[in-house]
């Protein structure tokens, strides 16, 4: 069978139909945390699955029934990785049926997603297909990859935890359990998968090493814990607590209120971007002209919305100069870079000993350091809470001021635009 005939199976209506269903599918529905088992591992099933069935000249009968069982076998994950299997061919059946297709060969179908449970038994030609292009990536330059993705989706999806050398150890186990049961499969694959294996064994001979060094390193922590434990406690123990946890707290809200920003600006730009792009082209058209004015606000409200993300983010330096009298007054804070990056080194460890061996200073500067940082985050969400209730009360604006436009201004073919712009902004 030739390359021609496979890519025109997978470029057919019904292929292309099926393509974006389970797309779609995979787009609304699974969770974010199922990081492996997504539309890309789809992808790349069905991928594996043409090749290895051109290379093993399988019919085309059969190979319409492989491929329909690669696109669907994983799209149960949607509701869970429990038994996926089971509601894969439950949603491949009613797909098929409502496609007209015979109870012969939706049966078939449910067949092939059953061989991909693990561990893998194939019964036939098309089982073993399937199970070599679940499992092509261990033969594959991108197995570590692949593997880190499934390590994510099975802490964070499937409740399961490793550390490195139990996971390790399971990749290891996995891997000497494993066959090809293709031909092709063994032939093109099975010697990366052995250099993989070999990669695994150096890796976890390194992780056992390093333990190994990390365990001789706690035992000797405990014993210094022991010392410290015998020691009183200071008195300043508890103030200097309350400093490093209330500024960790200051600098954590500050990079918050930094990623809400940046968040804010990504989101705007993408707008304008889209606005730009698919919106701009069609106002140069007198029967659009009542576009102009909902696009205006449109565009207003977003560059309006970064320039307060921006303003929320936008650094401010001091002069970064203190004298010695500014020391001795205890005018200047040391701890903030601002205040010294153009002293040089000399003055600058000439104050710091100050600083250490003045208590008081110390305090103060630390209450400064405080104080200050608390007026950059009053400055920061200010402006942040004002360009989000920007955004918020312009894009409503926004889309009122179309509806309005389309509703008394508009012309035939406006309900093909709207289409064209919710196509862009859903791209």
């Amino acid at each position: 069978m030739n390359k021609h005939i496979l890519i025109t199976m997978l470029e057919n209506n019904f292929f292309k139909e099926l393509q974006a269903f389970v797309f779609k599918t995979f787009k609304k529905e699974l969770p974010v945390e199922a990081v492996y088992h997504n539309f890309n591992h789809t992808f790349e099933v069905v991928t594996a699955a043409n090749e290895i069935a051109t290379a093993q000249e399988i019919s085309e009968e059969n190979k319409e029934v492989l491929l329909i069982a690669c696109w669907f076998h994983d799209i149960g994950v949607i509701k869970g990785a429990r038994d996926h299997e089971e509601i894969s061919k439950k949603m491949a059946s009613k797909y098929l049926k409502e496609a007209g297709f015979s109870e012969e060969k939706i049966t078939k179908v449910c067949s092939v997603i059953d061989a991909t449970r693990m561990p893998q038994q194939p019964k036939n030609a098309l089982d073993e297909i399937i199970c070599d292009a679940d499992l092509f990536h261990i033969g594959s330059d991108d197995f570590k990859e692949k593997t880190s993705l499934l390590r994510i989706e099975w802490e964070e999806f499937c409740n399961k935890s490793f550390n490195e050398i139990d996971w390790l150890k399971k990749n290891l186990e996995f891997l000497e359990g494993h066959k090809y049961f293709t031909d092709y499969a063994f032939n093109k694959l099975n010697k990366q998968k052995t250099q993989n294996w070999l990669k695994i064994k150096k890796d976890l001979k390194k992780a056992e090493e390093k333990a190994e060094e990390q365990k001789q390193k706690n035992k000797l922590k405990k014993k210094d814990l022991k010392r410290k434990k015998a020691k009183e406690e200071r008195p300043e123990k508890g103030v200097e607590t309350m400093y490093r946890v209330t500024l960790r707290n200051h600098i954590k809200l500050s990079d918050i209120a930094d990623t809400k920003a940046n968040i804010l600006l990504s989101v705007s730009a993408i707008i304008l971007s889209i606005a730009l792009s698919n919106l701009f082209p069609k106002l140069d058209k007198p029967d659009n002209a009542y576009l102009i004015f909902p696009t205006i606000i449109f565009l207003l409200i977003t560059v309006v919305t970064m320039i307060f993300s921006i303003l929320s983010t936008r650094p401010k330096v001091t002069s970064g100069k203190f004298t010695k009298e500014d020391i001795k007054n205890k005018k200047v804070n040391l701890l903030f870079f601002g205040n010294f990056y153009k002293m040089p080194l000399q003055d600058f460890q000439d104050g710091m000993s100050e600083l250490m061996n003045d208590k008081e200073y110390l305090y103060k500067s630390l209450n400064m350091d405080l104080y200050y940082l608390g007026l950059v985050l009053q400055r920061k969400y200010k402006l942040l809470r004002i360009a989000y209730n920007i955004f918020m009360v312009g894009i409503v604006l926004s889309v009122i001021a179309f509806i309005l436009s389309f509703e008394f201004f508009g012309v035939p073919g406006a309900e093909d635009l709207i289409n064209e712009v919710t196509t862009a902004v859903e791209g």
